[in-house]
C-alpha cells in the first residue's frame, strides 16, 4: 500500500498531454540551452502572446512537471516558500509551490512576476543565481535546489513603469527570451488549429487584431491577444456569427472607454 510519504509528490503537477505549440522562431533551442546551462528564464512579451502555453509545451519537452504559480499584488514569499500549520497531530511543515518545485525538482512557473510583492521577488534571488538555494527562514532550512530544477518568470513590458518596475538585480539574474505576435499567416495557422475554425475566417480575425494593435494612439493600452482571437473562433465554432463573436471575444473586452470601444466596434464592422 502506498503511503502519503511514499506518494509522488508532484503528481498533480505532472502534464499527461503534450500542449500544442506553435514555434515562431528560435525560442525552443535557446530555452534548451539555457536548460542546460541551469539558467533561469524570463520571458517577456504581450499579454495573451504564448508565453505560457510555450512553458507547458517545454515542460512536457523535457518530462518535467510544471508548478505554476499567478503572482498577484498579495502572494507572499510565505506563499511560495512555506509554513508551518496545525492540526490534530501538532504542527507540521507545508512546502509552499517554489519549494515544492525545487525541493523535488520540477519547472516552476511564476507568471506575471511585476504583479508579486516586492519580498516576493526578493526570495528568488538565491535561486536564480550560482547558489540555487531557497532559504526556508521559518524551517531553519537552507534548501539546496534539485538538480531538475528550473525557474521560469515571466511580464508584461508595457506594464512596467505604469506601477511597478522589475529591479535590475533581480533582472540580471536570468536569461531573457521576447516573445511578440507572431507574423499574420503564423497567427491566423495557430488560431484556426486551436479554434477549429478555416484558416480564411481565422486570418481575417489575425487583421482584425493587427489593426486594433495600431491603436495605442487612440487610447488603446494593449491590442487583441492571440488568445482573443481563438476565443472569438471558439465562439464561431458554438454558432455565433463571426460579427457577434468578434464583439463579444475582441473589441468589449479591450476597452471600457466609450470612444475607444466605439472605435473597436467600427473596426469589427468593417472587417465583417
Amino acid at each position: 500500500m502506498v503511503t502519503d510519504q511514499q506518494a509522488d509528490p508532484l503528481e498533480d503537477w505532472r502534464l499527461p498531454d503534450e500542449p500544442y505549440y506553435q514555434p515562431v522562431g528560435n525560442e525552443i533551442a535557446a530555452f534548451e540551452a539555457a536548460r542546460t546551462a541551469r539558467l533561469p528564464v524570463l520571458l517577456k512579451g504581450p499579454t495573451g502572446c504564448g508565453k505560457t502555453r510555450f512553458v507547458e509545451h517545454m515542460a512536457w519537452r523535457l518530462g518535467l512537471p510544471l508548478v505554476t504559480v499567478a503572482c498577484h499584488e498579495d502572494l507572499t514569499a510565505s506563499d511560495l516558500a512555506g509554513r508551518w500549520l496545525l492540526d490534530a497531530q501538532g504542527t507540521r511543515w507545508l512546502d509552499g509551490p517554489l519549494a515544492l518545485a525545487a525541493r523535488h525538482g520540477a519547472l516552476c512557473y511564476l507568471d506575471e512576476l511585476l504583479e508579486a510583492r516586492s519580498d516576493t521577488t526578493v526570495l528568488l534571488h538565491p535561486l536564480a543565481d550560482t547558489r540555487r538555494v531557497l532559504p526556508l527562514e521559518r524551517r531553519g532550512e537552507l534548501l539546496k535546489a534539485h538538480p531538475d530544477f528550473q525557474l521560469v518568470v515571466s511580464y508584461n513590458p508595457g506594464y512596467q513603469g505604469l506601477h511597478k518596475s522589475l529591479k535590475p538585480s533581480t533582472r540580471q539574474r536570468f536569461v531573457a527570451l521576447g516573445f511578440d505576435h507572431p507574423e499574420p499567416a503564423l497567427e491566423a495557422a495557430i488560431v484556426a488549429r486551436e479554434g477549429g475554425v478555416d484558416e480564411t475566417l481565422a486570418l481575417r480575425l489575425v487583421r482584425l487584431a493587427v489593426r486594433t494593435r495600431r491603436m495605442a494612439d487612440e487610447g488603446l493600452m494593449e491590442g487583441a491577444s492571440t488568445r482573443m482571437l481563438v476565443h472569438a473562433a471558439l465562439l464561431v465554432r458554438a454558432g455565433l456569427a463571426p460579427q457577434a463573436a468578434a464583439l463579444q471575444a475582441v473589441a468589449d473586452p479591450l476597452s471600457d472607454e466609450p470612444d475607444v470601444v466605439a472605435a473597436l466596434h467600427g473596426l469589427v464592422r468593417a472587417s465583417f
